[in-house]
């Protein structure tokens, strides 16, 4: 029978219960469902709500029911019977009800005090909670796997880009690390979602507390949270933190899909920087010689759906008045799908960073033969006195008559430099080299060789 039956005269059409089930995709919550309940009788039983002996009844059992399911023995069914026989609609009544099924009436003072839309409320949050200190070792590894990656090729020179245009040199390890700091920040997002993941909604009922003069901060001291949500009303009836967690994770993708854009990009055969190993590619079903970065790409577009995820939830709220509504129980989905998303994303690009093979030679052939030092030369100029918007345009017309020529910078002759200006000096083939210009940064957190190591040393001493 549902727990609610008291009320109605006919039973649920079986097709409304299947349509309205949510355990198929709930039942994953039945840890945090089960440690909730045993938290909730034992505040019970110290607030003299129900006596000692039988809290520790429920607990007892409830232990029972968690090692059932974790063997097999107690099947979550994931989808109702159409035969007309009353199925669980969610992970909280299945597990009640097998409460009461194993110690009879008893099982049925677990739920004083306390509604399914409290439960489910203090269910998400304790999820949330694991998995963000889950996404936060597989940051940390991915971080982890680009230091090793830069600090291997630290003094790698390659082409930067702006608008995908070739633009001034860098170094490798400087590159690689941008993406380091970009993690460090989506690590920071989850852990600043943490501080208000991390606060119980235990005990507000349905929406006006309970009359029962239950103890909120016990109960929430006792799951390991910091505090708990006052408002009764705001404790059942928001999602924010899931909101604010799915946004987390289309962040984080966003930058996992950037990454993974240039390692497709520099592993085709224009481009050639790197060669992605052969356990993270595909080949053809019909072209022998491909080798497609298929793992790249699929991160690429397992973004859209994070992005989905994020958007489906704020659709939900959005029209929402106070408090708990049925919709919510679409939030669960995205939550789920995100994480998992972003899991295996993070899982995958952290195993594909050490598998990169660097083309050394391709990565520093390159410049050489192009104008990436064009800006060390306006550089040059403005050391020489002549303001910087002047060097700009002087060097914009070396520029123009070694593309009109088919030279490069270092090609040009002295006596065509100085046609431009007369402050061009034999010193200056000193200044157009790709480590001069690597050499030359003076600004903190510049590509010099000197910045990339202090900033080595300190993401190595900073994730170890």
């Amino acid at each position: 029978m549902p727990l609610w039956n008291g009320r109605f005269r006919t039973r649920l059409d079986p097709v409304a219960l299947e349509f309205s089930s949510s355990l198929a995709v709930d039942q994953r919550l039945y840890r945090e469902d089960i440690a909730g309940s045993i938290a909730h009788a034992a505040m019970l039983a110290t607030c003299r709500i129900i006596s000692l002996k039988e809290s520790l009844r429920i607990q007892k059992a409830l232990k029972q029911i968690l090692r059932e399911i974790e063997s097999g023995k107690f099947l979550l069914k994931s989808a109702p019977s159409r035969n007309g026989r009353f199925v669980a609609e969610d992970v909280h009544m299945a597990i009640e009800q097998r409460l009461i099924k194993k110690i009879g009436s008893v099982g049925g003072k677990l739920h004083t005090g306390r509604s399914r839309n409290d439960q489910i409320a203090l269910d998400e949050r304790m999820y949330l909670r694991t998995c963000i200190g889950d996404l936060d070792a597989l940051l940390r590894k991915f971080q982890s796997e680009c230091l090793k990656k830069a600090e291997a090729h630290q003094s790698v020179i390659m082409p930067g880009y702006t608008h995908l245009q070739r633009a001034q040199p860098v170094l490798f390890a400087h590159h690689l690390l941008a993406h380091v700091s970009m993690l460090q920040r989506d690590r920071e997002r989850f852990e600043d979602c943490l501080r208000r993941v991390n606060r119980s909604p235990l005990g507000a009922g349905a929406l006006a507390g309970t009359s029962f003069k239950i103890d909120r901060r016990r109960t929430a001291s006792a799951l390991g949270f910091v505090g708990i949500i006052e408002n009764s009303i705001d404790a059942v009836s928001d999602r924010d933190v899931q909101i604010e967690f799915l946004s987390a994770c289309a962040i984080t993708m966003m930058h996992l899909s950037r990454f993974a854009e240039e390692l497709v990009l520099w592993s085709s055969h224009e481009w050639n920087f790197i060669e992605i190993g052969d356990a993270y590619t595909t080949g053809s079903s019909i072209m022998p010689q491909k080798k497609n970065p298929d793992m790249a790409e699929l991160v690429r577009g397992k973004t859209g759906r994070v992005y989905g995820d994020l958007l489906a939830l704020l659709t939900v709220m959005k029209g929402l008045p106070l408090a708990y509504n049925r919709d919510l129980q679409e939030g669960k989905e995205p939550v789920f799908d995100a994480a998992d998303t972003l899991q295996s994303c993070l899982e995958i690009c952290a195993k594909m960073t050490r598998s990169i093979h660097v083309n050394r030679k391709r990565f520093e052939s390159e410049p050489q033969a192009d104008l990436l030092l064009a800006t060390e030369l306006a550089d040059y100029l403005v050391r020489k006195g002549m303001p910087f918007r002047n060097a700009h345009a002087v060097v914009g017309r070396v520029v123009t008559e070694c593309i009109s020529k088919h030279l490069s910078l270092k090609e040009l002759s002295l006596r065509s430099y100085q046609r431009h200006s007369k402050l061009f000096g034999k010193d200056l083939w000193r200044v157009i080299s790709l480590e001069a210009s690597i050499a030359n940064k003076k600004s903190e957190g510049s590509t010099s060789h000197v910045e990339v190591r202090k900033a080595l040393k300190k993401w190595k001493a900073f994730l170890r």
